[in-house]
């Protein structure tokens, strides 16, 4: 099978069940998910497999679960089942539970950085919530997109904010904090 098929060179992809134009709202939120997939791919050549086994796992199956989210988007069949289920979402909540008991208290917003690992999961967060709004755009304009997904994707930043934070406290990087503003965490 060759890569190249020939079949996007007039502008237009196709979907599970259709074809629309390559700059449709539904290419561009599962086009971001696979942009934050490659950033997670990043991040895990970044992470030290003896101080960060769980995280690993954790982005391990996080991309898996990503993919399925790109697959349901994608889906535009009359008859469909999707992927991504609630578990996925509940899964996540666990795990920042976790994470967030291994990191010291915050009071102020985090700047983005720290080790190069933390960093780039803070791109991840990033294009996390471009994705989430893209998700939210697609859901104002068709009614067939599984809610689960936005929620999964909201979850998913809050995971990648507390991984960051775990990561750094892991390697004694200490987080830099805002300081031109006040407490906002209490």
């Amino acid at each position: 099978m060759k890569i190249y098929t020939k079949t996007g060179d007039q502008g237009k992809t196709s979907l599970i069940g259709g074809r629309v134009s390559k700059d449709h709202v539904r290419v561009e939120a599962y086009g971001t998910i696979d942009e934050l997939n490659s950033f997670i791919g990043k991040a895990v050549t970044e992470l030290d497999p003896n101080k960060f086994q769980d995280i690993l796992k954790d982005l391990e199956t996080i991309q898996h679960e990503l993919f399925d989210c790109g697959g349901d988007l994608a889906n535009v069949m009359k008859e469909r089942k999707y992927k991504l289920q609630e578990t996925s979402v509940e899964a996540l909540e666990k795990r920042i539970d976790v994470l967030s008991e291994e990191v010291p208290p915050i009071k102020r917003f985090i700047l983005p950085g720290g080790s190069p690992a933390a960093a780039t999961l803070h791109i991840a967060r990033t294009v996390t919530r471009r994705a989430e709004r893209q998700v939210v755009t697609l859901m104002n304009e068709v009614e067939d997109v599984p809610g689960v997904i936005q929620k999964y994707l909201n979850r998913l930043s809050d995971y990648f904010f507390v991984a960051a934070r775990a990561v750094n406290y892991r390697l004694n990087v200490k987080d830099v904090e805002y300081i031109r503003g006040g407490d906002v965490f209490r």
